[in-house]
């Protein structure tokens, strides 16, 4: 079964078949799965009004488990976003009531962030919605495939993050 990035390695074969182009067939099928992704997430969730990021930081909060507070400085590095981006990411979801901005009890010239009952509610319906999305996105892979699959993009992630 032919795709759109083996019609364009043949056009490359053709064109210049001194080229190996094995490396843009598989980049170029992660990208056009991420852009895919990205649409079909975008879509899914919709519903919940989320500005961009503003999902990631809620996950993250989420993810790290009672009393899902993190500071600040944790959100951003986690996020790999700039700190100025992630305060307008955290004003906009206070203002919508998702998080507060609380005294960190280890020191109260700091603040941490916390997820509200209102944040855990709209987080963990969003990230059902979001799961089922990459399951339905993953469904032509059989489980033994996926985990191939993961295994594989994990040694490719280690070598790059090692490599820079």
């Amino acid at each position: 079964m032919a795709d759109h990035v083996d019609f364009v390695t043949q056009q490359w074969a053709s064109a210049m078949p001194e080229l190996d182009a094995s490396s843009m067939a598989i980049f170029g099928r992660m990208l056009r799965i991420m852009k895919h992704l990205a649409k079909t997430r975008a879509e899914a969730l919709s519903p919940f009004g989320f500005r961009d990021g503003e999902f990631d930081v809620l996950a993250t909060l989420r993810r790290a488990g009672s009393p899902f507070c993190l500071s600040p400085t944790q959100l951003y590095k986690s996020l790999l976003v700039t700190s100025g981006a992630m305060t307008n990411r955290l004003n906009h979801l206070e203002e919508a009531g998702l998080i507060a901005r609380v005294a960190d009890p280890q020191d109260k010239r700091s603040t941490l962030v916390a997820l509200t009952v209102a944040g855990r509610e709209k987080i963990e319906q969003a990230l059902l919605v979001h799961t089922q999305t990459q399951n339905t996105l993953l469904a032509a892979l059989e489980p033994a495939q996926r985990q191939q699959l993961s295994a594989l993009l994990s040694q490719l992630l280690v070598a790059s993050e090692h490599e820079t």
